[in-house]
């Protein structure tokens, strides 16, 4: 079932033999430092390094895909109807908070999960993820008549789902490596990462059309516990139809997903890696990846918060949850259909993911401006609309969320040889400290959401000026194309 690792014999032939320098050492790390610009320019010249592909690697990249799409969809299952869930459930301002602000919690523990990643393999780490997100799902299905019971055990669910969450957004660019080629690895690591944000998206769909809204519910008798029992009844069968999606990719998962391929597809999956210790200690010390840690920390943090709050933002604006869920929906839509868009042409022209991110950010700088002055109609008498609401929201998903994969690949390239898992890790890790900590400000300021618009504007700009004085380069790419030729 391609358990295990390739044979050192089974390597001869992708690893050639390197030169050596007249003290005796290797060559590589010398001539990386000496000719990385000359090999970056001529890299869309070369061909990629021979290696060898399984056609396995869609059934693997669709099963982690799947669980990256169910885990986005279980944790964004509550904003998007806030006001359904406060009258089926009890449930509060602070509730509602709470159940997004679970996500960002769960990444406490992220070392943990990069560590059993880079000793143990994809498939254990895998199959741990995939029997949380099922307890968690499970734990929100019981039916208990305690309704204070009730909200705590729904509570506890989304916190094992939030636990799924560093395996799921950070081991898309391990996998790529992995089992993909290196003209297919940004491709791969567009599609894994980004299908944990179309299922956030699903959310914001599949919530208000099948949950009633309060407002909503006029056909039903008039008896506000009538009410209250068809929307709670509505909510129970999308918890049970997450429970169900769950469960089966669970299954899917134990049945089969191999850690590696019996072959490694190129020099870099092949090459060995720093230790743990060491890898933290690359990363701490380059002062060039804290740089794009930051770009990528700051306004994706701030996006995927004030994304699981949007009806809540939106709500002042009298913006009700269907029209909030469609806005969340296609923005975030739009941003994965352009993600994987964008990262087929970053496989195609190579060396060019700076300038990519450049026109990304400014794009998101000047949506999220656009969006921030027209809620402010007293101020700015800009024309507040359903149109001008879709459409900046929706080109700042769209900007924002197709720069993850570019921001990944870019950061993998910067510090190899340090393992995928382990520097995705970190970066996703501080984008959720900064979601957790802007979730933790709305759980007790709640009355006033004024000041999380003008975070989006701040931050992409931010981002912007940090790429643009970023240097790049690209270590793995140079010893795939250069290196094996």
């Amino acid at each position: 079932m391609g358990l295990g690792w390739s044979s050192s014999e089974e390597r001869e032939s992708l690893l050639p033999p390197q030169p050596r320098v007249a003290a005796g050492g290797p060559l590589a790390p010398q001539l990386r430092r000496d000719l990385a610009p000359a090999a970056a320019a001529a890299v869309p010249r070369l061909a990629p390094a021979p290696g060898r592909v399984y056609g396995r690697r869609w059934l693997v990249l669709l099963l982690f895909s799947l669980l990256g799409f169910a885990q986005g969809l279980v944790w964004n299952s509550w904003g998007p109807i806030q006001n359904s869930a406060r009258l089926a459930f009890g449930f509060s301002s602070w509730d509602i908070a709470l159940l997004v602000l679970w996500g960002p919690i769960g990444f406490l523990p992220c070392f943990a999960f990069m560590w059993l990643m880079d000793k143990r393999g994809l498939r254990v780490t895998m199959l741990l993820t995939s029997s949380l997100m099922v307890l968690g799902a499970g734990l929100r299905c019981v039916p208990l008549s305690d309704i204070t019971i009730r909200k705590r055990l729904i509570h506890g669910g989304q916190l094992l789902n939030g636990l799924a969450g560093p395996t799921v957004m950070n081991a898309a660019p391990f996998l790529s490596t992995t089992w993909f080629s290196p003209d297919e690895r940004a491709t791969a690591t567009a599609i894994a990462s980004l299908l944990n944000y179309l299922g956030a998206a699903c959310a914001f769909l599949v919530g208000p059309l099948v949950v009633p809204s309060p407002n909503g519910t006029s056909h039903l008798p008039l008896a506000s516990e009538s009410n209250s029992e068809h929307i709670k009844d509505r909510i129970e069968a999308v918890l049970y139809a997450e429970f169900g999606m769950v469960s089966l990719i669970f299954a899917a998962a134990l049945a089969y997903f191999p850690s590696r391929p019996p072959f490694p597809p190129s020099v870099a999956a092949a090459s060995q890696r720093l230790s743990y210790r060491r890898s933290f200690c690359r990363l701490l010390s380059n002062f060039r990846f804290l740089m794009i840690a930051l770009a990528y920390a700051i306004p994706l943090g701030v996006f995927s918060g004030w994304s699981g709050v949007l009806d809540l933002i939106l709500t002042p604006v009298h913006v009700n949850q269907v029209d909030a869920g469609w806005i969340g929906f296609w923005s975030i839509v739009g941003g994965c259909v352009v993600g994987i868009a964008m990262a087929r042409f970053a496989d195609f022209i190579r060396g060019m993911l700076k300038l990519i991110l450049l026109l990304l950010l400014f794009g998101a700088t000047l949506s999220s401006t656009w969006f921030t002055l027209t809620c402010l109609t007293s101020v700015t008498h800009l024309p507040l609309t359903t149109a001008t609401l879709y459409t900046s929201c929706i080109l700042l998903g769209i900007f924002l969320n197709s720069s993850i994969p570019i921001f990944f690949e870019l950061f993998v390239e910067t510090v190899y040889p340090v393992p995928e898992g382990i520097t995705c890790g970190v970066v996703t890790f501080l984008s959720n400290m900064f979601m957790g900590v802007l979730l933790f400000f709305l759980t007790f300021y709640h009355t006033e959401l004024s000041w999380f618009n003008w975070c989006l504007p701040g931050s992409c700009l931010l981002s912007l000026l940090l790429i643009l004085c970023f240097r790049e380069s690209y270590d793995r790419l140079y010893l795939d194309v250069v290196v094996s030729v």
